[in-house]
């Protein structure tokens, strides 16, 4: 296949296909003499499991190391499993952080509406 159409069946840009395959998420593919890249069906098929991961919340890093482990054999849901434990941590601790933010941003609202900006500034004369 050649680049445009795994991006098409992948769903993705000519360049997220050369960038996985850069970044080692897809195979580096085999060159025509022309220089176009061939790949394999199976680049569409990671390149759907990588997006998947990323919208898990995983980083490419971990993606790469996730797809790594499963091309190494012996990747099992018992084996893996603390991939994704990391990720829900991650996006907790976020979601926490984002909580503590709003309820800043909240009260200076509230705050505001009282008229007691903290957002305005006093003039100096």
């Amino acid at each position: 296949m050649k680049i445009g159409q795994v991006a098409h069946e992948a769903g993705v840009s000519v360049d997220t296909v050369r960038f996985y395959e850069r970044r080692g998420i897809v195979p580096a593919a085999r060159r025509r003499p022309s220089g176009y890249r061939v790949f394999d069906a199976a680049a569409v098929e990671r390149i759907r499991m990588a997006k998947s991961l990323q919208e898990l919340g995983f980083t490419l890093d971990e993606i790469v190391d996730a797809l790594s482990a499963h091309d190494r054999g012996g990747a099992t849901c018992d084996s893996e499993r603390w991939r994704l434990e990391a990720v829900v941590e991650r996006i907790d601790a976020r979601i926490a952080e984002l909580t503590r933010a709003r309820r800043g941003a909240a009260e200076t609202l509230r705050d505001c509406r009282a008229g007691r900006c903290r957002l305005a500034y006093p003039h100096a004369d």
